[in-house]
């Protein structure tokens, strides 16, 4: 089953999301953990993210979210990051995931191995691919990108003008983690490069998982959005 598909302009107000429904997801796996109460765990990508970028930016604004912090930012070594991954996640009952970039692939590799039964939920946005042409030799350790289904429910968001990733392998990401695919429209990486220092219409996302008190999160068509169930 290929993942569920939402477009939106780009501009996706708190009353957008507020129209935007819960959906059950991954009929017949096991249930989930709530993402009510569920601590929010910021997973930054390559160079970990500045303090333009919408990930700190959160942080600041909500000072009970928590950062996976890595030793080495700028030399990522998967087995490193993903150690610190578990530890991070092994700190707290459950958890919601946000990881961006390098972020993203982090969470797939880690997800087949990891404690991922506290995971209530995971947003993956901008996920970088690992194995495209010119990609940097600091992400050779984490290729090939992963592409088993994730054992918890995920969005993917993903930008139609995305250097690290063309939006058809973005797609092609959220199909195999059986997760559902939100196309931004042209956002660039969708980070403080792009534009998306605070990058409000995530954060409205965001608010809309934690609010929810589901496990199961998927997008269904309302108040104008264009969308489709693939």
């Amino acid at each position: 089953m290929r993942a569920a598909v939402v477009r939106y302009n780009g501009h996706m107000s708190s009353k957008t999301v507020d129209h935007l429904a819960m959906a059950p997801w991954g009929a017949g796996r096991a249930a989930r953990p709530s993402s009510a109460g569920a601590t929010v765990l910021v997973v930054p990508g390559l160079n970990g993210s500045g303090p333009t970028h919408w990930q700190t930016i959160w942080q600041i604004r909500h000072p009970e979210f928590r950062r996976v912090e890595q030793a080495s930012w700028d030399r990522p070594r998967l087995g490193d990051w993903a150690s610190a991954l578990e530890r991070a996640v092994r700190r707290h009952r459950r958890v919601i995931l946000v990881a961006h970039s390098l972020g993203c692939a982090l969470v797939a590799h880690w997800a087949r191995r990891g404690s991922t039964a506290g995971v209530s939920s995971a947003l993956l946005v901008a996920p970088a691919d690992v194995e495209r042409p010119g990609a940097p030799s600091a992400l050779r350790s984490f290729a090939p990108m992963p592409l088993q289904p994730l054992p918890f429910p995920s969005w993917v968001v993903a930008s139609r003008d995305d250097p690290h990733a063309t939006l058809a392998r973005a797609r092609a990401f959220a199909d195999a983690w059986g997760a559902r695919f939100l196309d931004a429209g042209p956002c660039g990486h969708i980070n403080a490069e792009s534009g998306h220092g605070e990058w409000a219409d995530g954060e409205a996302l965001l608010e809309e998982i934690r609010r929810s008190g589901r496990a199961s999160p998927a997008w269904r068509v309302a108040g104008g959005l264009e969308g489709e169930r693939t």
